[in-house]
Formats: C-alpha cells, structure tokens, sequence
C-alpha cells in the first residue's frame, strides 16, 4: 500500500515537473478566446498542449501549439491581431530560444 502511494507521488510530481511557466506583460486588453484578459503580468503555465494564464488566479486557458522559429527571440513578446475591433493573442515568443506558443481562434 505504502508503495503505490509513493508511486503516485512520483508519477504526480513528474506530471508538474513537465509544466513549463512563462512570464508575459499584457499593455492592452487582449482576447483568450472568449474571455478578456486585462493589461497586467501574467505567468502562462504550459502543459498538455494547454496554456493557463494566471495573474494571482486563473484568468483564463486555452489550446496552444508549441513551434520552433528560424531564429532566437530576443525577448518575450505577445503578437497580437485585431479581429472585429477587439485584440486577440495569436502567439507568444519566448525569450532565448526559438519557440513560440501559438493560438486557434
């Protein structure tokens, strides 16, 4: 019993080891989807093909697509589009490496 409580711990653990987290600004409000994220720091935790973004709670997730660029970022930076007036996050740039987090309307 005692050992396939503490291989469920394991298996937990290595779970939210996998999660990655990112730090984001937000300068404007910005559309998740279908739900308004207001300008602010977020942190994105990216796990299972999922992004929460969380600024002291979670404010909202969605399915994203992790890509590799040509080239390295320089810095962290959110492409946003303008679709019927209002700002949507299409994808994330990740500082020093050549990834880039990318989201479906």
């Amino acid at each position: 019993m005692m050992t396939r409580l503490l291989l469920a711990f394991a298996v937990a653990g290595l779970a939210v080891a996998s999660a990655k987290t990112y730090a984001i600004d937000l300068y404007q409000p910005a559309m998740l989807g279908t739900i308004e994220l207001a300008p602010g720091h977020y942190s994105v935790d990216v796990a299972d093909m999922k992004a929460v973004f969380r600024n002291g709670r979670i404010h909202g997730e969605a399915p994203v697509k992790m890509e590799d660029a040509d080239t390295k970022y320089n810095r962290t930076s959110v492409v946003l589009i303008n679709s019927s007036g209002q700002m949507h996050i299409q994808e994330i740039h990740i500082a020093g490496t050549k990834m880039k987090l990318v989201f479906a309307d």
